[in-house]
């Protein structure tokens, strides 16, 4: 039998946990998926993430959360990324970062899938090389599993290209986040590994990104700081369901999920 993973693209902010929180159970019902994953470095006031937040999305029945480079923003959570062995951090930082940089997690029918993060570099930051860490990870990983899932969170297109098919052949899919704009390349490498450039954001799309309007329009024309604040209205949820091959840990389909909350 295939296994699907529905992965749910940054969310932001508290309207973004209302539409996972409005949504989630008729997308697992519809697509009848076995894991859910959600990049949720944005989920405590759109910036970071808290225990208390995190908490909220296990408790809807999200599997694991990923990040990114924002994972670091709540400093007085780091001692709980250190415990909750569900939340991971790219696995590029440094040693010695707060959380865990891959993990393996079970369906509830025993099937074990290997979730990695990593983080770009090209207009990031200055970070250990995400492909040769992916080598030393996804050898790792295939010790106890075949199916492995990448959120690879990084801005440039060329650089998540890039690892796709670095990578195809070697992990059931590789998922781009952080760019917060679903893009419409979703496919089947040849190689048999899932693809997608960026799974989109969860939240308010009456915003820059996530982002009351206002903000950082004032931002561009003045140059000054600005603080930002999460917007509130037309909720969505962007994400894919993902199909692979329980045997081989090879895609069998990828489907972009666009859904209007209400």
């Amino acid at each position: 039998m295939p296994v699907k993973v529905l992965f749910i693209g940054d969310l932001v902010g508290k309207p973004g946990r209302q539409a996972v929180s409005r949504e989630l159970h008729r997308l697992v019902d519809r697509h009848a998926v076995d894991l859910v994953v959600v990049n949720g470095e944005n989920m405590a006031g759109g910036f970071g993430i808290t225990e208390e937040t995190a908490r909220e999305l296990f408790d809807m029945g999200v599997h694991a959360i990923t990040s990114g480079n924002h994972i670091w923003d709540k400093r007085e959570s780091y001692p709980y990324l250190n415990r909750e062995e569900r939340i991971i951090r790219p696995a590029n930082y440094p040693s010695g970062a707060p959380a865990r940089g891959s993990i393996v997690v079970k369906t509830s029918g025993g099937v074990k899938i290997g979730l990695l993060n990593l983080e770009g570099r090209v207009f990031m930051n200055n970070l250990e090389c995400p492909f040769l860490t992916a080598d030393r990870e996804v050898a790792r990983l295939r010790e106890e599993t075949p199916l492995i899932l990448v959120d690879f969170h990084a801005e440039a297109t060329s650089e998540k290209a890039s690892l796709g098919w670095y990578l195809d052949g070697r992990v059931s899919a590789v998922i781009g986040t952080h760019t917060h704009v679903q893009t419409a390349d979703e496919r089947l490498l040849t190689g048999g590994t899932a693809y997608i450039t960026d799974a989109g954001m969860t939240g308010s799309f009456d915003s820059v990104i996530g982002v009351r309007k206002d903000e950082p329009i004032q931002k561009f024309l003045t140059q000054l700081p600005v603080k930002f604040e999460v917007a509130k209205k037309d909720l969505r949820l962007n994400g894919v369901v993902v199909t692979i091959d329980n045997g081989t840990g090879r895609a069998q389909a990828i489907e972009r999920v666009n859904v209007a909350c209400g």
